[in-house]
Order: C-alpha cells, then structure tokens, then sequence
C-alpha cells in the first residue's frame, strides 16, 4: 500500500551499548535500508539529541534527521541556533528542528530553574531563532530572555531550518501557528487532532500570513503476532505520561484511561488503518515511536513495513 503521507520513525540508543553514537548511527543505516527517509532523536539527560541529529545527518547519507523534541530551558536559543544550523548543514539541509516547553517537574530539580510564563518564553524564543535563521543576527529584549549577536551568527549550508512545537494546549498552538513551521504533538489522538488542535493551529497560521504548518503526529506503533504481550509493555512504559499534565489533558480529551491505550498494536492492517485515522485527522506526516516494545525482531518488521507503505 501507500501510505498518504510521510512516515518517520522515533531512535534511541540500545541499553548496554558499547558506544551510543555508533549504536544509533547503525540503527539509522537500518532504517534507511528498510525504507525510512527521516528519524527523529529525543533529548535526555545522557545524550544530546541536536549532535546525535548533526553526526547522523552526516554519516548517513539522505537521511532526514530531526529532534522531538529539545526543550527550551535551559539552553539559550542562541546555543540551539547554532547547533541546529550545524545540524542541518551536516545533514545537507534535511534537519528540522523540534522544540518542547520542557516538564518543570524534571527541571527544576535538575537545572533550579523554572518558567512562570512558559508561552511567553516559547514566543520569545522563537523570535530570537527565526531571526538568526533568516538573517544571521539578531538584536532582541523580551520579558524572559535577552539575545543580541556580537558578530554574525549564521552557519553556511545551513540556514533556515524548520521550526516545529510540541504544542497542544491552546496558547502554544497560537505561538506556534504563528511564529513555527509546524508542530510535533505527541499522544495527541485523532479525535484531539481533528477537533481541537489542527483547527486551532491553522487559525494562528491563516491569521499570520504563514504557510500551512506541518502538523507531525507522534503514534506509539507496533507490527506484531503476539499484541497482548506487547500492550502489556506498553502500559508499564508509558505510564509515565498519564501523570504529567500536558498530556494528561490530551489524554482526557481523547477519552483514554492511558497513554498505552494510544498505542497503535497489531497486524500490518490493523497498524495502517489506525495510523490512517491520524491523517485523516489533519496529520500531514506521522512520527512512529515506541517501536522496540515488541522486541528487535517485531521492530525491524515495523520498519519494514512503514519504510514499504511510504517508498
């Protein structure tokens, strides 16, 4: 089959690698093999997601790479600026560039920062970041951030990159309509999309003069023979999300008890025609997480088939 839209997919390195980097550069040559033009790196505390997106995007010919997401706090967006025109260069201009709000209940302890107004600091941020990328400088004082460059900040090869928003509440929806090229929402379900968040993104962008923005779903998936065993995995690994609030919204708009009941879990048939559901929704591409739930073996077939239904 074809599938209506682009189809990327969500990589991490596996526990107990012996070099990280190179465990996820293997794994985005597989990818790239069985089909998959674009992976995606999340950030954590080990790993750094825009150098993994820079290395990868270098050494993985025609690859498209992309972070989901780096939150805006702590780092400067002159920090991000440069790093995500180096990432973009290094991958030959195929670099989009996904930012969060981040989860105060992690950075506050972590960092002993916080944000009162974190759509203001979205707002601002995204200014600072469009202004480099188009300009290569910028002179900018806003209420949460100062960013003025003392020389040019511009990166050749790789200027402009896509901006995406892990938006879904109703204020960065706004932000990002506006001011991005899209957003990266994550269990975020088709009902969600359809009704609340595609609406309202489009709105923001009409009212601003933009182009329609990307609208990238983010879908927990999985190719298997044996679904029970893998919903059982997905319950106890994405339980996390049902307690943050972000999410817990999204979730009690859908109308699910949990994340894992988003998780797209079963034949080929069965995973195409609920991750059609999102596009019928007013998903322009899709961005399959969560793929190792089943095992290496049910991941790879995963790949296979997403990387088959988009050649």
């Amino acid at each position: 089959m074809t599938f209506p839209a682009p189809i990327g997919i969500a990589i991490a390195p596996h526990a107990g690698a012996v070099n990280a980097v190179q465990d996820v550069i293997a794994q985005a040559r597989t990818a790239q093999q069985a089909g998959i033009g674009r992976v995606w790196f999340g950030q954590r505390f080990d790993y750094d997601s825009l150098s993994l997106a820079a290395v990868v995007g270098s050494a993985v010919p025609g690859l498209a790479v992309g972070t989901s997401v780096v939150p805006i706090n702590p780092r400067h967006p002159l920090v991000v600026a440069s790093q995500a025109q180096t990432a973009h260069a290094a991958a030959d201009r195929r670099f989009t560039l996904g930012l969060g709000l981040g989860a105060p209940t992690l950075e506050q302890p972590a960092f002993g920062v916080g944000s009162d107004r974190p759509v203001r600091r979205l707002r601002e941020y995204l200014t600072v970041l469009r202004s480099v990328f188009t300009t290569g400088t910028v002179d900018f004082t806003g209420d949460t951030l100062t960013a003025v460059t003392p020389m040019p900040a511009a990166v050749a090869g790789g200027d402009n990159p896509d901006i995406v928003v892990a938006a879904m509440g109703p204020q960065a929806l706004a932000a990002a309509g506006e001011l991005a090229d899209g957003i990266v929402p994550f269990l975020a379900g088709p009902r969600t999309l359809g009704d609340y968040i595609v609406p309202r993104l489009t709105a923001a962008a009409d009212a601003a003069g933009r182009p329609r923005p990307r609208v990238i779903a983010g879908v927990a998936a999985v190719v298997t023979t044996e679904p029970e065993r893998v919903r059982a995995q997905a319950a106890e690994q994405m339980a996390f999300y049902d307690t943050i609030p972000s999410y817990r919204a999204v979730l009690d708009r859908e109308g699910v008890a949990s994340a894992a009941d988003l998780a797209v879990i079963g034949t080929e048939a069965e995973v195409e025609d609920r991750l059609r559901e999102y596009v019928d929704a007013g998903a322009t591409e899709l961005l399959v997480t969560q793929t190792d739930l089943g095992g290496t073996e049910a991941q790879l077939d995963t790949w296979r088939f997403l990387g088959a239904a988009t050649a």
